[in-house]
């Protein structure tokens, strides 16, 4: 009875003592997320948006990537809610050993079900233990996705989950030592080998062993309460509760990754009138007072798994980001009740300028993070903070913001050179200089590396042809184009992006002043994946709407059609090289491989491809910044496509080109360098034909 007594006295006395440590602590955490920055943005399409958590969480859609880890950490999170009832059991069984759940209790079903989810959870979190060992000993230092983060915190929640699972087991041993069943039954199917080893104690002691391991379940359980409550910075822990919550208010209802185009800049839960600003308007992410609600939440559900961190470019490179170490400083700055400077970017801050732009906005990191943190998000709005009221940025881009804003374009060239290459056809390229024509299908926008950059030209030149060959009718504006306003958007000056975006948006008013996107005939076709990120899904937060296609959809579609037919079958050898703003920010994989596969060419895929592709470096405005920390990050790419062995490298993006083009000369390679377009353009048509002179024409 005395036994009996202290048994109840520490385990109710500790779950009192959680339980209310837990109230307080979730009341505080609320409050915190309450003092966050208004996101409005977040609550619409409820249903939505609890079907896709209930996807995401209960089907570990985004944890599957790692397919060994998804498989174990599925198991051990069934198994936190499947095996509540063995906990409600435990408080019971402390008074009396006999105690089992009403009704469900004693149904061997139920039983069976406790016992193999333990099991299994038993199993999933030893594989989970042996993933973090082997890979904190197969790979050292950088190259491990655990490098900074909290080791003891996952140690933690490992042996409170082993111990957890130890006294179910256990449990169930002795409930079938203390049962009248005398041989294996259905009752103890998996745990009757543990019953034998304690049939031969006394009943006194099989019952005091069940209370002692039932008050030792309740312990460990509350323990880690009490831990977790006394630290909001526990994310391996807290993420069980707050993660569910953090994919629900994601940014895209439908699910979709938060990638492709960037949130409105909001300022007190409203999006920013440029035209004019109020006079309390916030610009950016400058101080943990400026952090929204979600903001706050997204870092408090880190698990720290690291495996942004194993995706990241600037990472792989030597870059002093890590998207995961960024999201913790964030989180430990933002939690801590008292800091030096209130200022997230900068001297004594918990982020430093090397780090905020070092990142390329390639998306690695929300391509695979499982609890749908926005770490590009974050990233531009620090810098959106930095540009527009720090002036603080590097050197480099003070000159392209210069550029964009005189000539409008990243390099500053003549705007009436915008129509050069038209020269270079011989061919009749219609150009638009009021309301597109009725017969006209598709507006070609060119792009500033289309009309200006001399590899992006040959681009832009196998497209034109292989349109005109198809039968397509189309046209460009020549020099009534302007940068779309991405270079300057990427790198946080949304002020200039304002400027660009309105200027297009005005240039498309009037150009499809006759059509409606509801009818299917406001059709642009592209060759930047930036282009295609900013015009197609930007413009629309400024109620701009209509149908964007890369030239790798419509040239694959032409092909489909037969109005594109490859008649010389290559003999080379290629791999495809995944751009980011095609790939993870679009889901753009397949029409420039079914167009290359079109071609003859046999086609070899590099380690990293399609959604795990890695960055050619040009993205987030790096394209205009020099790349001094580290290695740079196209060289990795190009090492990579070098090792393949293949004869050359397709691209579907002016950027990726630039940067691959480059790596190749760097690494004296002669390994080519040539977009899909040109890849098609030399199957179709025989090679001893010239596709490049003189023409054009103008329409009013």
């Amino acid at each position: 009875m005395t036994l009996t007594l202290a048994l109840m006295i520490v385990a109710y006395g500790i779950t009192i003592a959680a339980l209310a440590l837990l109230a307080i602590r979730v009341r505080q955490l609320i409050g915190i997320f309450k003092k966050g920055a208004a996101d409005p943005t977040r609550s619409g399409n409820r249903g939505a948006r609890l079907k896709n958590t209930l996807k995401e969480t209960l089907g570990h859609t985004k944890m599957l990537n790692f397919t060994g880890t998804g498989i174990a950490h599925w198991f051990v999170m069934i198994g936190f809610g499947a095996l509540l009832g063995t906990l409600i059991q435990a408080y019971f069984l402390v008074v009396n050993p006999r105690w089992a759940l009403p009704v469900i209790g004693h149904l061997w079903p139920y039983e069976y079900f406790v016992e193999l989810i333990t099991w299994l959870t038993g199993i999933g979190i030893v594989a989970l233990i042996g993933i973090r060992q082997l890979t904190r000993f197969f790979h050292k230092g950088r190259t491990s996705r655990f490098l900074g983060s909290g080791s003891w915190k996952a140690y933690y929640v490992e042996a409170t989950i082993l111990a957890v699972v130890f006294c179910v087991i256990a449990l169930r041993g002795f409930e079938g030592a203390l049962s009248e069943e005398t041989t294996r039954n259905r009752h103890y199917i998996t745990s009757w080998w543990i019953a034998e080893m304690f049939k031969q104690q006394s009943l006194g002691q099989i019952t005091t062993s069940i209370q002692v391991i039932a008050a030792i379940k309740i312990f460990v359980s509350m323990l880690w309460f009490i831990v977790i409550a006394s630290n909001f910075t526990m994310g391996v822990a807290w993420h069980r509760f707050l993660a569910p919550i953090n994919i629900f208010f994601k940014r895209n209802v439908d699910g979709k990754n938060s990638l492709g185009a960037l949130p409105e800049m909001l300022s007190h839960g409203k999006p920013v009138n440029f035209e004019d600003p109020a006079e309390d308007d916030v610009f950016g992410l400058g101080n943990r007072g400026d952090i929204s609600w979600k903001g706050l939440l997204d870092m408090t559900s880190c698990t720290e798994c690291g495996r942004c961190q194993s995706q990241c470019p600037a990472w792989h490179t030597d870059k002093p980001l890590s998207p995961k170490l960024l999201i913790m400083a964030m989180r430990d700055h933002a939690m801590s009740k008292v800091v030096e400077n209130e200022v997230l970017v900068g001297e004594n801050a918990p982020i430093s300028l090397d780090v905020l732009w070092s990142c390329t906005t390639c998306g690695a990191c929300v391509n695979e993070c499982p609890v749908d943190i926005e770490h590009v998000d974050h990233i531009v709005n620090m810098r959106r903070f930095q540009v527009l009221v720090e002036s603080e940025f590097p050197t480099e881009l003070g000159g392209t913001f210069r550029n964009l804003e005189k000539a409008g374009n990243p390099w500053g060239a003549n705007r009436n050179d915008r129509e050069a290459w038209i020269a270079e056809c011989d061919f009749p390229i219609k150009v638009v200089e009021g309301v597109l024509p009725d017969e006209v299908e598709y507006l070609f926008w060119v792009g500033c590396a289309g009309a200006y950059e001399e590899r992006a030209k040959k681009t832009t030149k196998a497209v034109a042809e292989l349109l005109h060959m198809a039968g397509v009718n189309f046209a460009v504006l020549g020099k009534r184009e302007t940068c779309t306003g991405d270079p300057a958007r990427r790198s946080g000056n949304e002020f200039l992006y304002q400027i660009l975006s309105r200027e297009n948006i005005d240039t498309f008013n009037e150009v499809f002043a006759n059509r409606d996107i509801s009818k299917g005939n406001k059709k642009i076709v592209v060759t930047c994946p930036h282009c295609f990120t900013t015009i197609g899904r930007d413009y629309a937060q400024s109620g701009f709407e209509l149908t964007m296609v890369h030239h790798t959809q419509l040239l694959n579609q032409l092909v489909r059609e037969k109005k594109l037919i490859p008649v010389n079958k290559a003999t080379t050898s290629l791999t495809y090289h995944d751009p980011c703003y095609l790939g993870r920010h679009n889901e753009i994989y397949q029409p420039p491989r079914e167009l290359l596969n079109a071609t003859g060419v046999k086609v070899t895929e590099m380690p990293r491809n399609q959604e795990r592709s890695f960055c050619c470096g040009a993205g987030g405005g790096r394209m205009w910044m020099e790349e001094k920390i580290g290695e740079r990050i196209n060289l990795s790419r190009v090492d990579e496509a070098i090792a393949t062995g293949v004869d050359e490298v397709a691209v579907a993006c002016p950027f990726c080109r630039v940067m691959v083009t480059d790596g190749m000369t760097a690494r004296e390679s002669d390994v080519e360098v040539l977009d899909v377009a040109q890849a098609l353009l030399r199957a179709v048509k025989p090679q001893s034909e010239s596709s490049l002179s003189s023409g054009n024409s103008q329409v009013s």
